[in-house]
């Protein structure tokens, strides 16, 4: 099993800025960038309402292999590395969990979630399920999951094996501080690198779009504001000299 030094933040800055955009624009951005699906397709946010945003701290299980688990679930706590990424968690950071799909498996409990929301976590992305499910739900933290389950971590088909490291969450590729955003539509993957080209772009996309979306509630032409087209441009840039 593999245990990793801590992930490096980024400037939270940028992750306010990402926050702030929201999931369905940075998609768009980053396929725009390149980047053609920025989303953990699977993952369903199960508190809604809820934005969340910071650096992935991973998590990755494999196909359990009994000799390199104990049978019980207090057999050796310290062996259960789904501990050991939230050892490494702070204020603001974001937990993605490669649990390879699997639908067996509560990840976390209200246990390992109370410990969590107490030093400030954001929210977790998990591919598979979680257990205490409302009483998880209660805690305030960002929860994006595919179901639940009142098995523990490792009682059947995987167990954890590695932390921060890179994995593949859903099939999405995550590195240790990539910057996580999610809400109501799911969670998406902003590289680092990456970051302040998609705000940048992004936020101009935001700014044209709050004025389509005020005339499109007047009754504007769909086929003029959206996407703006050239003719409504002055218009546009009339409303933006005005303060929006």
């Amino acid at each position: 099993m593999t245990h990793t030094p801590d992930i490096i933040r980024p400037d939270r800055h940028l992750v306010e800025a990402l926050r702030a955009i929201g999931t369905a624009t940075i998609s768009g951005e980053m396929r725009n960038m390149g980047i053609r699906n920025a989303a953990i397709t699977g993952p369903r946010p199960y508190t809604p309402g809820k934005v969340a945003a910071g650096p992935a701290l991973t998590l990755q299980f494999m196909p359990m292999r009994e000799d390199m688990f104990g049978a019980a679930e207090y057999d050796d706590p310290e062996k259960q590395l789904h501990r050991h990424v939230l050892y490494h968690a702070r204020k603001g950071d974001m937990v993605v969990i490669d649990a390879r799909g699997d639908m067996d498996s509560g990840i976390f409990g209200e246990m390992m979630l109370t410990y969590f929301h107490g030093l400030g976590g954001e929210g977790v992305v998990i591919d598979g399920c979680i257990r205490d499910a409302g009483k998880a739900k209660e805690l305030g933290v960002g929860l994006w999951i595919k179901g639940t389950t009142p098995n523990f971590h490792a009682q059947t088909n995987i167990f954890p094996f590695a932390v921060n490291v890179p994995v593949a969450c859903s099939n999405t590729f995550v590195c240790p501080g990539d910057i996580i955003v999610a809400d109501d539509d799911g969670a998406v993957v902003v590289p680092v690198a990456m970051a302040e080209k998609v705000i940048e772009v992004a936020s101009k996309h935001a700014e044209w779009e709050e004025f389509s979306r005020i005339r499109l509630s007047e009754g504007g032409d769909l086929r003029k504001y959206y996407p703006l087209r050239a003719d409504a441009e002055a218009e546009y840039l009339a409303w933006k000299a005005k303060g929006g």
